[in-house]
């Protein structure tokens, strides 16, 4: 989830679900002839992607949507594949939350070709004269909320900071830019790994960096899932004290802050961001001259304020 500066779209977050392509007839009052039918074509399968879909699903409930559903599980040819089974189904729009920069390029312009519509989720194009619109996540702030938390903890000492980055490319390199470039100059980074959002794999990751910085004193680490992991490792090697900065807002997640297994979680809903999404494209197929880019809220989230945080996954 790559970085390409040059490339037509910017990708400001990536994650998805994981079901085959799938029917999804809504109940609500405007099905039938006059409803719509739009396509969700999601970019891998984890717990953010389905709650991503679940948040699309009850939006589409409730709007009286059919829904197609299609899963890319990261794979960029099979997106494609997605992208021109629902335009050969003739949908009103195509909602797509995408598997790479170079995936969407592609998409873009198949889907002009096609004259449907499409409405992109957790990313935004340098132009959208080739799109819809957008339901972005500004995960450079995200990182800059993480690492603001830190200076303030810190109260000007100075401290060693690791980060567990997720999947090298867009959304990982993303949140990492805005982490280091708002870290206070007593803050300094002593180690940088993939942990490629898994558990297992951050695990692993958090047990070489504290034996190469036995006294380091935060990690950033991009997701709650690969959290747990590095909090495992620290705990096994008598460093429970490290703090640890996350991302998400799920319950378990805010359950560890609770109990002080973690310090802090970056808040960003996914299935706000899947509801969201297919709100704002049902709006602009209505009405074409609307608001084309929204950016979802975050908020940085501790024990002092845990009723802030929304439901994660709805």
């Amino acid at each position: 989830m790559k970085t390409h500066s040059g490339r037509a779209a910017a990708i400001l977050a990536i994650a998805a679900i994981g079901v085959a392509l799938t029917g999804c007839a809504a109940t609500g009052p405007d099905t039938g002839a006059e409803g719509y039918t739009i396509g969700f074509i999601s970019g891998a399968n984890n717990e953010w992607g389905s709650c991503l879909q679940g948040g699309v699903e009850t939006e589409a409930d409730a709007l009286g949507v059919e829904l197609l559903v299609a899963n890319s599980d990261a794979d960029a040819a099979k997106e494609v594949a997605n992208l021109e089974d629902m335009i050969s189904r003739g949908v009103d729009a195509i909602v797509l939350n995408t598997v790479s920069v170079d995936a969407l390029e592609g998409g873009i312009q198949k889907a002009k070709a096609a004259g449907i519509p499409l409405y992109l989720v957790a990313v935004v194009p340098k132009s959208l004269d080739d799109v819809m619109g957008a339901t972005i996540v500004d995960l450079g702030a995200a990182g800059g909320l993480a690492a603001g938390w830190i200076g303030e903890d810190a109260d000007g000492d100075d401290v060693t900071v690791a980060i567990i980055a997720g999947a090298p490319g867009a959304s990982s390199d993303y949140v990492v830019g805005g982490f280091r470039g708002a870290l206070p100059a007593n803050g300094t980074v002593v180690a940088e790994q993939p942990g490629m959002f898994n558990r297992g794999k951050a695990q692993e990751v958090a047990e070489n960096i504290i034996q190469a910085n036995p006294g380091l004193d935060y990690a950033f680490v991009l997701n709650e899932d690969m959290a747990f992991g590095a909090r495992t490792a620290f705990a096994a090697a008598g460093r429970p004290d490290v703090k640890i900065v996350t991302m998400n807002g799920t319950q378990p997640g805010l359950q560890a802050i609770e109990d002080g297994g973690f310090a802090a979680t970056v808040g960003d809903s996914a299935h706000d961001l899947g509801a969201t999404s297919l709100e704002n494209a049902v709006a602009l197929l209505d009405d074409p001259a609307g608001e084309k880019v929204f950016a979802m809220p975050i908020v940085l989230i501790t024990k002092d304020n845990l009723a802030d945080a929304r439901p994660f996954c709805g």
